[in-house]
């Protein structure tokens, strides 16, 4: 036993968790397991392919031009003005980029900080699972209470279950549209029966909108900001990482009206204060063009179609997928004893006897049940997915 200068026994004081549940996430875990065994890795949702070129020349002109120091808490105003104009040109409502936009460190400390914001001990926070694993540990973390309400037939929202889940004590709900995992999307008439439960209610609404840009087959992307009476009560994240295939360089950006903002900016001043700085002005130089992200859907929905063409040639069994870059699959109909296994189970095992890794469906769930499905991302170059397909076809 190591001692102090006095003798006495050193020890690291431990206190009690604030995530006592909370362990190592599922997909740092398939990542490493697909990096040791040289899986093809369709698990963690990331491109395998670079951005435009003129992205990351903007930045390079940008730190040129001498951009190094800290920008505005809330972002640089160039950039706050092309997300506004961007959302009042696709969605029809107006955001003021001075008080009602902020830049963020990517979505996920966009979603975090405003829980942080509104969120008061004891409050409810719906959920709607199965739901992205860092929402519940974000209601957590603000001394919310996590309420769970299962989304019903195909992933679609069940508005009989949501509305028996308000009660006086829930200050918000967590939406996902297009969803992840699911690749399920809301529709026009689904905001519309929302704005019915809500309307007579104080309850606020954190849209998780990063995957915007890609909805399939014509469909439009049913924003919470399309909708006055839900955009007066909402928090709407987007991603920067997932529209411009930059997830490593964590930009995201938060719309809210002026009173909600005002709280959101005084939790984001004192957890990140502000975001890399040339990026943000790299970004918005590329938002002068809107072609990459209005030809975005047809991008990953070619990738999509030609991956659910290839496992059609499989015993997997795919699940419709109407958003997102991720396509989920049955697996119950292989032919192979590993059939029966629990989800997680079957993903070590395809990643390490078949090469490739997927995500189990499991967990996205508060209890970790196994339906027998599994999660496999097609944002990968088209060598990439062949290969993965390769591998699958013995299955």
């Amino acid at each position: 036993m190591t001692t102090s200068f006095d003798d006495a026994p050193i020890r690291t004081p431990v206190p009690p968790s604030r995530l006592p549940t909370v362990g190592t996430t599922i997909f740092t875990v398939m990542s490493a397991l697909a990096q040791q065994v040289g899986a093809v890795n369709l698990g963690q949702g990331f491109p395998d392919f670079d951005p435009d070129p003129a992205l990351p020349q903007a930045v390079t002109e940008a730190m040129r031009a001498g951009h190094h120091q800290y920008p505005p808490m809330a972002g640089v105003p160039a950039l706050r003005q092309a997300i506004a104009r961007k959302v009042t040109s696709l969605y029809g409502c107006a955001y003021d980029p001075d008080t009602e936009v902020t830049v963020t460190a990517g979505a996920t400390q966009a979603i975090l900080t405003a829980l942080l914001a509104v969120v008061q001990p004891g409050d409810e926070v719906i959920v709607l699972e199965p739901c992205y694993d860092s929402y519940v540990p974000g209601v957590e973390l603000a001394g919310g209470v996590a309420v769970r309400v299962p989304l019903g037939e195909g992933f679609r929202p069940d508005f009989a279950r949501l509305a028996a889940a308000l009660t006086p004590r829930t200050r918000a709900i967590v939406l996902n549209t297009p969803h992840n995992p699911s690749g399920t999307v809301w529709r026009t008439d689904d905001l519309q029966t929302l704005w019915a439960l809500l309307r007579d209610t104080d309850v606020l609404l954190i849209g998780d909108e990063v995957y915007e840009h890609m909805v399939y087959d014509g469909q439009p992307h049913a924003s919470l900001a399309t909708h006055a009476g839900l955009a007066a009560r909402s928090f709407i994240v987007s991603s920067f990482g997932k529209t411009y295939h930059v997830t490593g360089w964590k930009v995201g950006y938060c719309l809210a009206p002026a009173p909600l903002m005002a709280e959101f900016r005084k939790v984001h001043q004192f957890n990140v204060f502000t975001v890399n700085t040339p990026m943000q002005h790299g970004l918005a130089a590329c938002m002068a063009d809107p072609a990459p992200y209005l030809g975005l859907s047809a991008f990953y929905q070619a990738k999509r179609d030609r991956f659910r063409a290839g496992l059609q040639r499989t015993r997997l069994r795919l699940l419709p997928c109407e958003g997102t870059y991720f396509q989920c699959v049955r697996y119950g109909e292989l032919a192979v004893p590993e059939r029966r296994l629990e989800e997680t189970a079957f993903c070590e095992w395809l990643t390490r006897e078949v090469g490739v890794a997927a995500i189990p469906l499991s967990a996205f769930y508060g209890d970790g049940r196994s339906q027998g499905i599994v999660r496999l991302c097609f944002a990968k170059r088209d060598a990439t997915l062949d290969e993965a397909l390769r591998r699958l076809a013995r299955l």
